[in-house]
């Protein structure tokens, strides 16, 4: 039998309820947000940062190189160059290999590097449909962009480059974020994510499969055919009208050994990035998109990576104002 409440009872009930109703209020509506946990200079200009993440379910690491007169209490803001690495690499790469901290020594830009997964492609990860982590395209494109203009004096005004999975970065951030960044830069990138590719052909996931070994490769972006809109949504090539009016550079060797160097064979994975490159400029040119092609005898390295930076610095830069 069912006891009515009295009014005195009906308050006494909503006075012990009222916290938690309140409570789960409160938890619902507070948005999880990136923060950095740790700060540490490791050289001059050099500082890497610890991001507790949401979005990565975890912390992850990001290296900035400073420009000359940064403060984080300044009236003014700095405008940023994006350096993505390659796959089975880390947020040290371009500092380890190059000699990008000199490059830059002058230059009124603030560099950032960050951490984007063995073989993370610079995509929030399908998942078998469940999405959740890894993200790495939230990670970078609103975690860390927040918190470099809040916290790090970082203006609005962005270039991106990478190299080899860093490429295929640099240019689907910029197609993916329209009027996020002025000029891209792609070296030895596989730029054309479904080149050459026949329903039903398994190796078109190559990339992630070498890269993290022992991850099944579908969980990044699917299956090419049973989820093909996932794969043309992360396709430099098919997203390439969203490049217009972003500054393009691309380069590739062809695998061969080159002036700088390397293998006395032809290199297959550089051999398979020219493809990627022709394949993307080609596109670029048939929809009329202005493009800076360099094409060359060359491999898959950091020598050849190394000079294609300092090669297309002087387009980066420009697209900045002239800061470099």
């Amino acid at each position: 039998m069912l006891h009515r409440l009295t009014p005195a009872a009906w308050l006494g009930a909503f006075v012990l309820l009222l916290p938690l109703v309140f409570a789960d209020r409160s938890t619902a509506s507070a948005e999880a947000r990136a923060e950095v946990v740790a700060e540490t200079a490791v050289a001059s200009r050099t500082v890497d940062l610890t991001v507790a993440s949401p979005a990565m379910d975890g912390r992850e690491k990001v290296r900035l190189l400073l420009p000359p007169g940064w403060s984080r209490h300044a009236g003014r803001t700095w405008p940023t160059l994006w350096l993505l690495h390659g796959g089975v690499d880390d947020y040290t790469a371009w500092t380890r290999d190059t000699d990008v901290a000199e490059l830059t020594a002058r230059s009124g830009v603030i560099v950032v590097m960050p951490d984007g997964g063995r073989c993370g492609n610079y995509s929030d990860w399908w998942n078998y449909g469940r999405g959740g982590s890894p993200r790495w395209e939230t990670f970078h494109m609103t975690e860390l962009l927040r918190i470099l203009e809040r916290d790090y004096r970082a203006g609005s005004e962005r270039v991106i480059a990478g190299n080899s999975m860093g490429g295929l970065g640099a240019m689907l951030y910029a197609a993916r974020f329209p009027g996020m960044f002025e000029a891209a830069a792609a070296f030895s990138g596989y730029v054309d994510t479904l080149h050459d590719h026949r329903p039903g052909d398994s190796s078109t996931g190559w990339g992630p499969s070498f890269a993290c070994p022992g991850t099944d490769w579908r969980r990044v972006w699917g299956d090419p055919d049973a989820q093909a809109a996932i794969w043309h949504a992360h396709n430099p090539t098919d997203l390439a009208g969203r490049l217009r009016g972003v500054r393009l550079w691309v380069a590739s060797g062809n695998g061969r050994p080159g002036s700088l160097g390397g293998l006395p064979i032809t290199d297959p994975v550089e051999a398979a990035a020219n493809d990627h490159a022709h394949a993307f400029v080609d596109r670029l040119h048939a929809l009329d998109i202005p493009v800076t092609a360099r094409f060359f005898d060359g491999q898959h390295d950091w020598p050849y990576w190394q000079r294609d930076l300092h090669e297309a610095y002087p387009m980066l830069m420009d697209a900045l104002g002239g800061r470099g």
